[in-house]
């Protein structure tokens, strides 16, 4: 890889392992140390990912505006800025504010970061961007399991962790990111542009693909929440817990030589590889609605790992290659933000469902709700085709 790539691979990593101290924790802070339903945690996570999606969205923009290390940089200071308020102020009704406004912050540096190795690595394709997902699997393998040991000896000291972490983002960006630049003749402003779309087709490919990306992180973002919450209820403790996150990290960048030779093989085909991601995703959800042991919970965690390591680095790939030039960040956020619009409904509608009819209900539900990913997973690419056989021959 670039040495541009591995700079950027470092930064995601520092950044993930910072977050990682409060992510998987949110709704159990939330329900068992400041005594709220899982209901409302579920609205708390949801203003949280709301502001994510302005601050995807936002970094999109901002990338193809300013640059990417402007884009970052933005969102690091005001991420930090949350944090540091978290440090002083962690009760309620403080952590709704500070943890939307970290959201928003957070939000504005993924796309950047994708979109920037999508530019430092053009050549790269799929392992440009998996590279980003290794890195960021990296963070969660570590992260996690640091976070139970801090919040085992003092809960309040992840939001400390993750401020460090931050600081430490901060100075690798300021220190390496300054000097990439963008080639003004690929990354024209989407500000400015006054165009109409011509090709209407690559813009409705993503809008299909997306619609089952947001299906897939409705149902995944229940292992952050009412699954986690559950697995505290039949006993699993809450470092056994970080745990699993440390097993899902760890395997993700591990296992790469595992799925290596089949990526290989329908390297070209991502519709089998995203097809292939969701069925696992499917048994996965399964497993873990029999689950009432720590064991069980491990299995489910491995089989929900080997789904999402096909899945997740495919989709910002198929952006990539759909976006015109000069829109390349903007399609990245566009991806974040589905990905982020996921996590903001799936705590709430799974906390409510929850509330209703049990958890054993909500997995049912849910992964019947997933499985209509495979019908987009399918379909996504009838326009582009389309639009192919209409193409009049040269």
């Amino acid at each position: 890889m670039p040495k541009k790539v591995w700079l950027l691979v470092i930064g995601m990593f520092v950044n993930t392992v910072g977050n990682s101290f409060i992510w998987p924790l949110n709704t159990i802070y939330m329900h068992d140390h400041l005594g709220k339903s899982l209901s409302v945690a579920g609205l708390v996570l949801m203003a949280n990912s709301a502001a994510g999606i302005v601050g995807n969205m936002l970094g999109g923009f901002l990338f193809d505006k300013i640059g990417g290390y402007r884009s970052i940089i933005t969102g690091i200071v005001l991420s930090l800025a949350a944090l540091v308020g978290l440090v002083f102020w962690h009760g309620w009704p403080h952590y709704v504010w500070f943890l939307t406004f970290l959201g928003f912050g957070g939000g504005i540096v993924f796309p950047s970061m994708y979109a920037m190795v999508g530019t430092a690595w053009p050549e790269g394709g799929r392992k440009a961007f998996n590279s980003i997902y290794l890195a960021n699997n990296a963070g969660v393998a570590i992260g996690p399991a640091l976070a139970g040991l801090v919040a085992t000896y003092k809960i309040d000291y992840i939001f400390h962790a993750n401020a460090i972490m931050y600081v430490l983002f901060l100075l690798i960006a300021i220190t390496f990111y300054r000097g990439f630049k963008i080639d003004p003749a690929t990354h024209t402003s989407v500000l400015k542009e006054q165009k109409r779309i011509r090709q209407k087709a690559p813009l409705i490919s993503l809008v299909i693909v997306l619609s089952g990306f947001f299906l897939t992180w409705l149902v995944y973002s229940q292992w952050t929440t009412t699954i986690s919450t559950h697995a505290i209820d039949v006993g699993v403790s809450l470092g056994q817990y970080s745990l699993l996150w440390t097993i899902n990290g760890a395997l993700i960048v591990l296992g790469q030589p595992l799925i290596k030779p089949i990526v290989k093989r329908i390297e070209d085909r991502l519709k089998v590889q995203m097809l292939i991601g969701i069925v696992i995703f499917i048994i996965s959800f399964i497993v873990v609605g029999f689950a009432e042991s720590f064991a069980m919970f491990v299995t489910s965690m491995i089989i929900l790992t080997f789904g999402e390591m096909f899945v997740w680095p495919v989709i910002p790939t198929i952006a990539n290659s759909l976006a015109p030039k000069g829109r390349e960040g903007f399609y990245q956020g566009i991806v974040n933000s589905v990905s982020t619009a996921g996590r903001m409904v799936g705590p709430v509608l799974g906390g409510v469902l929850v509330d209703l009819y049990g958890t054993h209900m909500m997995l049912t539900i849910l992964t019947a709700v997933m499985s209509l990913a495979i019908v987009t997973s399918l379909l996504y690419d009838l326009p582009m085709k389309r639009q192919s056989a209409d193409r009049p021959a040269a």
